[in-house]
């Protein structure tokens, strides 16, 4: 069982890279989802985001979440073919937590260098947690 610090990770590659992972065969826990980074202008950002939310309804989908460590889990699941039984395997592999839950406090939490924001070369960026607060979640 792996566990992955999610603090200044690039989402996409950072998920791209756990989806490998746990289509080879892995657990993986991610810790701290809401600090999360996501590159981009932060008006283009939400605009993206808040037509996601608002695309379906309550009875019928597709509903997008909003708390987040579903939208990480949901863009994990989006890199694998979730339709699938060997998708849904790998993802059911998963979990993903908002801060450090006390069962993971003791183990040693790794990070993906590949996913890191020093490959950023502007300060364009929104962290997760505060775009999920303007999507309306109340984590």
């Amino acid at each position: 069982m792996a566990v992955i610090d999610a603090s200044n990770l690039i989402l996409g590659r950072m998920a791209s890279l756990v989806a490998q992972r746990l289509l080879k065969g892995e657990e993986i826990n991610i810790i701290n989802a809401e600090k999360t980074i996501i590159s981009g202008r932060k008006d283009t950002t939400f605009e993206r985001y808040k037509q996601y939310v608002q695309r379906g309804s309550r009875e019928f989908g597709p509903n997008f979440p909003r708390r987040p460590e579903q939208i990480v889990a949901r863009t994990i699941r989006g890199m694998i073919p979730h339709t699938t039984t060997t998708g849904r395997e790998a993802y059911s592999r998963l979990k993903v937590h908002i801060g450090v839950p006390p069962e993971l406090s003791k183990e040693q939490a790794g990070t993906l260098e590949d996913a890191s924001i020093k490959r950023l070369s502007t300060a364009n960026y929104t962290v997760l947690g505060e775009l999920s607060k303007k999507l309306g979640s109340k984590f």
